[in-house]
């Protein structure tokens, strides 16, 4: 179980660190993003209030251990992510590689907490 511990916090953790990085991004460097939000197809609009979401996001993640509100979090993380690597591949713009990552990142804490956090109340219920 230790090693199910501490996969699930480094892909955690590397998963939140990708969010945090993303939304920073949004917000000190908006001109680029913006530009590449408008080769993309997306509207200007979604920039900052995607920004706040995915710090929200990681914060749930970083705080919950289980409820339902965490797996909604994983279900939006993931979508996001799924949609960029899709505008990627649309776009032809070779850019995908970081939305496979947080996809794996996304998929990989989803499970590895189930997992640990499952394999936590069976123990304690014993």
């Amino acid at each position: 179980m230790k090693t199910i511990k501490v996969a699930y916090w480094v892909v955690t953790g590397l998963a939140s660190a990708l969010f945090l990085f993303s939304a920073g991004m949004y917000f000190f460097n908006y001109e680029h993003v913006s530009s590449e939000f408008v080769k993309l197809g997306y509207p200007l609009y979604l920039i900052y209030p995607l920004a706040v979401l995915k710090i929200i996001a990681v914060i749930v993640l970083l705080t919950q251990k289980t409820s339902s509100i965490k797996d909604w979090v994983y279900s939006a993380l993931f979508f996001d992510v799924l949609l960029a690597f899709s505008a990627h591949v649309i776009a032809k713009d070779g850019e995908q590689a970081a939305a496979l990552i947080g996809m794996f990142l996304v998929l990989a804490s989803f499970f590895l907490g189930k997992k640990y956090f499952t394999s936590k109340v069976e123990e304690y219920l014993k």
